[in-house]
């Protein structure tokens, strides 16, 4: 069985909730944008770009957000890329912790019940991630109990970094790891553009580089500052699915090992490897040679499987061809640790769906 845990629902009723925050799809500068605040991202592709340069026609706003709306269509998608099952979550760039706090509990509420009743179409083959107002972690809580204990939720999704100020290792959200461990559920733990709070300054960042390195930035500080923070003492149990390949987690742990144990601050009370077990990681990177990388340091028993599906940079090919890898191993990444970590029942009711033979284009 094959599950994506990073799949992004961008989806039409999320936009146009805050007078200034949005978020909105706009046509601006010849392309398609999507603007939070004074903040912009291009979603348009060069190809299609290139299209409309030409005079060729190009998917209206309407027609691309009534696709976006329809969980079938999603599902025709899945069946194209040998998908059993989908854990949805909102775009990161949607997170609005950055908002004043009576909206960001108003959007959380308002994206968990669209997820939920976008799921419930295909309530075998697609589940969500919660997301809640972190910027107020008396609001979240509150928003965690509605999604996950009356709506089903698989788990919480939240950024890395600058929770609305907030740095994971706050006492403030203890309530909140609290409340996770309580229902036995994983973190996702996915960056976000914190260009989004600059303010006036939002609309000058060059390259995407807030996105582009800095989602892996936050993921990374996520995993350090739980470890030296001592917050995983406190909440042994607490489980964290962080994507992207674990940040830069995998790639340099002997370093993060010998950082700490000569950081006088830290207030971990074992080395930091002995942590790993606490964090799931995926194999969520466009190489095969660092994704054979994350399976030898992390381990089959640890690695989880998502693609980014429905992003601009969504892995198309098996995350699991091309590496050095047992049956065994494939079989605990691609969906048994998952299905364990989430308790997700296996789908009886959809024929067995051949491996693609090739990369699958993903129109969302």
């Amino acid at each position: 069985m094959l599950i994506d845990l990073h799949a992004h629902l961008s989806h039409p009723d999320m936009l146009h909730q805050h007078e200034h925050w949005g978020p909105f799809r706009e046509f601006y500068a010849g392309a398609y944008n999507l603007r939070v605040g004074k903040w912009r991202l291009a979603l348009s592709t060069k190809e299609v770009l290139a299209n409309r340069k030409k005079g060729a026609e190009s998917e209206s706003l309407e027609s691309m957000q009534a696709r976006r709306a329809d969980p079938a269509y999603r599902i025709h998608q899945m069946d194209a890329a040998g998908q059993d099952v989908q854990v949805i979550s909102l775009p990161f760039h949607l997170t609005m912790y950055q908002t004043e706090k009576e909206f960001s509990a108003r959007y959380a509420r308002h994206v968990n019940e669209l997820m939920a009743r976008y799921c419930s179409a295909y309530p075998d083959r697609l589940y969500f991630w919660a997301h809640a107002p972190l910027n107020d972690p008396q609001a979240a809580l509150k928003e965690i109990d509605h999604a996950i204990g009356e709506l089903g939720a698989k788990g919480l999704s939240m950024g890395g970094a600058n929770l609305g100020g907030l740095e994971l290792d706050d006492e403030a959200l203890y309530p909140v790891w609290e409340k996770m461990c309580e229902y036995d559920l994983p973190l996702f733990v996915h960056g976000f553009n914190q260009s989004l709070g600059w303010g006036d300054r939002a609309d000058q960042e060059r390259y995407e580089i807030t996105t582009i390195v800095g989602m892996m930035h936050d993921e990374t500080a996520c995993f350090w500052n739980l470890i030296c923070g001592g917050v995983l003492d406190r909440f042994p149990d607490l489980k964290v699915y962080i994507t992207h390949g674990g940040g830069y987690v995998p790639y340099h742990l002997g370093r993060f090992e010998a950082t700490n144990a000569n950081l006088p601050t830290v207030k971990n009370k074992k080395p930091v490897r002995e942590y790993l077990g606490n964090f799931y990681f995926d194999l969520l990177t466009h190489e095969a040679p660092m994704r054979q990388a994350i399976l030898d340091v992390i381990g089959a028993d640890r690695l989880l499987y998502g693609t980014n599906f429905a992003g601009s940079d969504t892995v198309r090919e098996m995350l699991t061809d091309g590496i050095r890898i047992s049956d065994e191993d494939r079989a605990k990444i691609e969906g048994i640790n998952a299905m364990n970590l989430l308790r997700i029942p296996p789908v009886t009711s959809v024929a067995e769906r051949e491996r693609p033979k090739s990369p699958v284009a993903l129109h969302l």
